[in-house]
């Protein structure tokens, strides 16, 4: 489970301890059509959902972490996409675009069937590869078409720290952060992950760092803000389980690039 997919988990789930209803999407630039066919070896175990879907372990981590029922429509990949057009192509029915992404966040995950106030959508890889460009070209136009208060940008990025001098190197999210911006996406919000005990402390850390205010602020919600039992619990799971080795995460984030770019 890569840290993508735990910093999209982890921001899921402070958002429904506000009491918001979340559902997430996973975005994955490859051709298959879903992870099915995958060799384990090279990409992981497969995530079987309720239905069937065959998906990323990603989806599995949503909804463990937040206690949520997706279907295989949550797992979008640019496979799936093409035999879209494709079939609609050959039916002779095909509009021209895809509102792949609005119909699915609309769609209830929880047992109340209430429809989702946010939708987390998590695009893997890295900033940079040519199989992701059409979905960043996709994030933003989708950005103007729903309104800045309506969509934020997290630039998730790992902080190295070499052995031979003990300092953590902030150069290549300086350079990604550079290449988003040349794309035509700004971060709102830079995550830069290093290491936790347990990937259950992650909700906690964000929190600690204020990020429910700033979502607060930056997409224009009222979130309740005082101490919540979700998180409450969740600070006793993360407690009970911190024997766990360490993970490649961590809880330093900062609004917008980091100083120096």
């Amino acid at each position: 489970m890569g840290a993508l997919g735990i910093i999209a988990s982890s921001v899921g789930t402070i958002l429904k301890s506000c009491g918001l209803h979340v559902t997430a999407i996973k975005i994955d630039p490859y051709i298959n059509i879903d992870a099915g066919t995958f060799s384990p070896y090279e990409h992981g175990e497969v995530f079987v959902l309720d239905d069937g879907g065959e998906v990323d372990l990603d989806l599995g981590n949503y909804e463990r972490f937040l206690d949520i029922r997706l279907t295989r429509d949550n797992n979008l990949t640019t496979g799936k996409i093409y035999q879209s057009v494709i079939n609609k192509e050959r039916r002779g029915d095909y509009l021209g675009k895809t509102e792949w992404v609005l119909k699915q966040a609309r769609v209830p995950v929880d047992d109340d069937d209430v429809e989702p106030q946010v939708c987390v959508i998590e695009l893997g890889g890295t900033v940079g590869d040519i199989e992701s460009m059409p979905f960043i070209e996709a994030f933003r136009q989708f950005q103007f078409k729903v309104k800045r208060e309506n969509f934020c940008n997290i630039h998730v990025s790992l902080i190295p720290q070499p052995s031979a001098t003990g300092e953590q190197k902030t150069k290549p999210t300086q350079n990604s952060v550079r290449e988003l911006r040349g794309l035509g996406l700004s971060p709102d919000l830079v995550i830069c992950v290093h290491d936790v005990s347990s990937i259950y402390k992650v909700p906690l850390l964000l929190e600690d760092q204020g990020v429910v205010g700033y979502f607060s602020r930056r997409l224009e919600m009222h979130i309740e803000t005082r101490p919540r039992k979700m998180l409450t619990k969740w600070k006793e799971m993360s407690d009970r389980s911190d024997w766990t080795p360490a993970c490649p995460l961590d809880h330093r984030l900062s609004p917008g690039p980091p100083c120096g770019t």
